[in-house]
């Protein structure tokens, strides 16, 4: 075996824990990506790729009056002067300051393609042309030579680069950023430059400015895509805490198409604008396989006709449709509304910070008040400079005889400065000045102009100084350049902040809300010519909500429940195998202003207002009740766990929450009261496990758990059995399940009630719950179902009800109804009775016992 190398020499190693060198060099990592890459800088509002890209173009001359040049030659200059990174890197980001889709106000200019909201790709870098925007180089780089901000040294010392760019505007707020750092990230919204420049003049005129007034100047964001702010909320939480969810959505109006040679008219769905970074292709095509699978019905056909001059997708309808359910239907469902989650974070000081918006006016405001002094400093003494030499001049010319003698004996011209210095007490740039003066000077007109030179020199000297001593004077001078660029750069609004307007009585007498444009910044632009008017019910209603077997869920009055449940043959057991057809399994009476939640496979709860459920006549099997939960939330039909109407009183009511491993959690009803639109995280699952069942429970109440193999455990719902637990926990172990079996069933109920067991062959047993011995939670629990075959096994279990009938559906979507009072009561040990004949290869795959909860009173009897 070879030697070991000894690389270092004797007394070279330094012995340190492996944790302590971790820890500090991932720090170390962490800073640098959080300070040099993925944070912009409060002041400027750049990330260091965006400030070197601009300062680069700065030298090569770029400017706004100037010819465009390839973006190649600009990432070339990048890359070899100031950020040796990835070249494509660099042109991405060169790229998003040209796109005007992506800045409110882009930096650059380009010739060329540079991509569209489609997310198609620029062109490449030695394709395209750049140079700066008007408003880029004048907000950030017309003082950069005035000794307003600190140079250091590049990578390897051969150049000089800003620490950070003069602005003049808080460019972070006017274009937004986005950014991921390690264990931070930044989503700062663009704003509209008059706003802000408007709310920064009046915290120069009023530092205590409050907050109700500043909002009123800055009333929220302003996407370059334009769109619409749903409410104001978001923005009022984003603004003063720094973090928030600001709901966006597209604009949208219903018009009338003339379709074929001018006979048919149909109506469409026409999209103009769509919410900041949406892409149009993918929504479009999002739309489309919505339709497909049948989760959005309506759309006879869909059609992007966008071109250079804007955005404009239509959705054609089918005849006799509901424009504003379609509509609704595509906020909900694709990405025509959605949150823009604005987590307002920057550097200060290279510091990472969370702010508000106060914060980060007043951020800039200081820089700026910085940069200003800096720069009137710097003009004061070029002044002095400069007068000094004038100065100089004008002695020389007043003693032109004793220079000419000077000058004409002489012997060379160090010697001359000399005497000039000893003769004429001068300075030495000012003999320099002297002796490089050309002979034009000496003429009366050159005089003349030396002598107005040194009288507007002095008279900018007072100026000057009467700015750096006085801080009013020097907020004016700040006051008097943003109104200026106000001028020249502001535009108008191009989102929409809309609100609800109070309830309003129409022709018929019906109460209706509608939203409207709440914010008095968009006056420049006319309103949509389609409105959303949504039904605003003053009074709670008596509503029937029913759930599907399937999945699906539909509101009716109550009248036409009972025309329906009349007319149903449910009442009719047989148990003969028939095709299925879908069927309810939960009927709920309730009213329009209770909350229906919905608990989802992952462990997420989601809240739908009972009136916002789709109301049908009675032949419509509804809508599938998972297209009615936010996107993120949408998956495969079987993603529901379970739903139940939330009660009025939540007072000594439970969540109880079973997964497919086992384990079992009880949650106070009350944390399901205030739901958002992000869902409440109601279980902590592990990767493999799903949420199997989800009910409303109290304590006392008998739960029994079921597997695949016949076992069955029963025990109490109280603190001892089932603790009230945590929303970030896992839950305890409910029963323990080999790998070989899973849980197929629970009941809950009462210790007098009886429930129903049936297996995959189609044997089925009621058993009494008083049978059973109670246990305790994480038990093997007794075996309570004998099977006939080795293949059979247990595929359902469900508290039964007097007179009710039992839904069996088969493999082969073959359905059975049976009686349950027809089912024999059995014993643990017993095989129960042979229910339904099914064919050679058919098997039980699903049991259902429809039930009715009522809220209705007793005088229906």
């Amino acid at each position: 075996m070879a030697n070991q190398l000894n690389i270092l020499p004797t007394g070279q190693v330094i012995t340190t824990a492996l944790h302590t060198e971790m820890q500090q060099s991932y720090l170390e990592y962490a800073m640098s990506v959080i300070v040099g890459r993925a944070l912009p800088d409060v002041r400027d509002g750049l990330k260091p790729v965006h400030r070197r890209i601009l300062y680069a173009m700065h030298e090569l001359g770029l400017t706004p009056d100037r010819p465009y040049r390839k973006c190649a030659r600009v990432v070339g200059d990048v890359l070899g002067k100031y950020h040796p990174h990835g070249d494509q890197s660099v042109y991405d980001a060169l790229v998003r300051l040209v796109q005007e889709f992506s800045s409110r106000y882009p930096l650059l200019g380009g010739h060329g393609n540079f991509g569209s909201v489609d997310n198609d790709p620029p062109a490449a870098m030695r394709y395209t042309e750049t140079r700066l925007a008007a408003i880029g180089n004048e907000s950030l780089l017309t003082e950069i030579g005035e000794s307003t901000v600190d140079f250091v040294g590049n990578f390897d010392n051969s150049q000089q680069e800003p620490t950070v760019l003069p602005a003049q505007l808080p460019i972070l707020l006017l274009n937004g950023s986005s950014g991921i750092a390690v264990g931070m990230a930044t989503n700062i919204p663009p704003h509209n430059l008059g706003e802000v420049v408007d709310g920064l003049v009046a915290l120069i005129d009023n530092p205590d400015l409050s907050d109700a007034r500043l909002f009123e100047l800055i009333p929220g964001p302003d996407f370059p895509t334009g769109g619409e702010i749903l409410g104001t909320e978001g923005i009022r939480e984003a603004y003063t805490t720094g973090r928030g969810s600001i709901p966006v959505r597209g604009v949208a109006k219903v018009e009338e198409l003339v379709v074929g040679r001018g006979k048919h008219r149909r109506t469409a769905i026409i999209i103009t604008e769509l919410p900041f970074q949406v892409n149009k292709a993918a929504m479009i095509e999002k739309i489309a396989e919505l339709v497909n699978n049948g989760k959005i019905d309506g759309i006879g056909d869909l059609r992007d006709e966008s071109d250079r001059d804007g955005i404009r997708v239509v959705v054609e309808l089918r005849r006799d449709v509901n424009p504003q359910k379609v509509l609704n239907a595509l906020y909900r469902q694709t990405a025509l509304q959605n949150n823009f989650g604005a987590i307002m974070l920057a550097l200060t000081g290279n510091q990472p910070k969370q702010m508000t918006l106060r914060e980060m006016l007043q951020e800039f405001l200081s820089f700026r008040e910085t940069t200003l002094t800096r720069r009137y400093n710097h003009a004061l003494e070029k002044a002095e400079t400069q007068i000094h030499v004038v100065e100089g001049r004008l002695t020389a010319l007043a003693n032109l005889d004793i220079v000419i003698d000077i000058l004409r004996n002489a012997p060379d011209g160090t010697t001359a400065k000399v005497q000039l210095q000893e003769r004429l007490d001068l300075s030495d740039r000012q003999a320099d000045a002297i002796l490089s003066m050309p002979l034009r000077r000496l003429t009366g007109m050159e005089r003349q102009s030396l002598q107005t030179e040194f009288e507007e020199l002095t008279t900018q000297m007072q100026d000057l100084r009467k700015v750096l001593g006085d801080r009013r004077e020097l907020l004016k001078a700040l006051k008097k350049d943003l109104r200026s660029l106000r001028k020249k750069y502001a535009d108008d609004r191009r989102t929409r902040i809309i609100g609800v307007e109070p309830p309003k009585e129409d022709e018929k007498g019906t109460q209706k809300q509608t939203l409207l444009d709440s914010s008095q910044t968009s006056k420049s632009k006319p309103q949509s010519d389609f409105s959303l008017t949504l039904d605003y019910e003053e009074e709670a209603q008596e509503t029937v909500v029913e759930l599907t077997q399937r999945g699906y869920v539909r509101r009716m009055a109550p009248k036409v429940y009972d025309r329906i449940s009349r007319s149903r043959t449910d009442d009719t057991s047989t148990t003969a195998l028939e095709d299925a057809d879908d069927f309810g399994v939960q009927t709920q009476f309730t009213t329009t202003v209770q909350t229906l939640v919905v608990m989802t496979r992952s462990g997420k709860a989601y809240a739908i207002k009972v009136s916002d459920l789709p109301q049908v006549s009675g032949k419509s099997r509804g809508t599938p009740l998972v297209t009615l939960l936010p996107a993120a939330a949408q998956g495969m039909p079987d993603s529901i766990a379970g739903s139940f109407i939330l009660p009025e009183d939540t007072d000594d009511q439970y969540v109880l929450l079973l997964t497919e491993q086992g384990r079992l959690k009880r949650l106070p009803l009350s944390e399901f009261s205030d739901l958002t639109g992000r869902g409440l995280t109601a279980l902590k699952l592990k990767e493999d496990d799903r949420v199997l069942f989800a009910t409303v429970a109290q304590v006392g109440e008998q739960v029994v758990l079921a597997t695949s193999s016949g076992r069955v455990l029963r025990f109490e719902v109280n603190d001892d059995q089932v603790p009230i637990a945590s929303r970030t926990s896992q839950g305890n172990a409910g029963m323990r399940i080999s790998k070989k079996e899973k849980i197929v069933g629970w009941a809950i109920a009462t210790a007098d009630d009886t429930f129903l067991m049936v297996s995959e062959q189609g044997y089925a047993k009621q058993l009494p719950i008083k049978s059973l011995r109670r246990a305790n939670t994480g038990e093997l629990g007794v075996q309570a179902f004998q099977f006939t075959t080795k293949t059979d096994a247990l595929i359902g279990m469900v508290a039964v009800l007097p007179e009710a009938l039992v839904f069996l559906l088969t493999n082969e979507n073959h359905l059975a109804r049976i009686a349950v009072d027809s089912i024999k009561v059995g014993a643990k040990d017993g095989k129960g009775n042979h229910m339904v004949n099914l064919g050679k290869s058919e098997q039980i795959i699903s049991v259902s016992l429809p039930i009715l909860l009522s809220d209705r009173a007793e005088d229906e009897e």
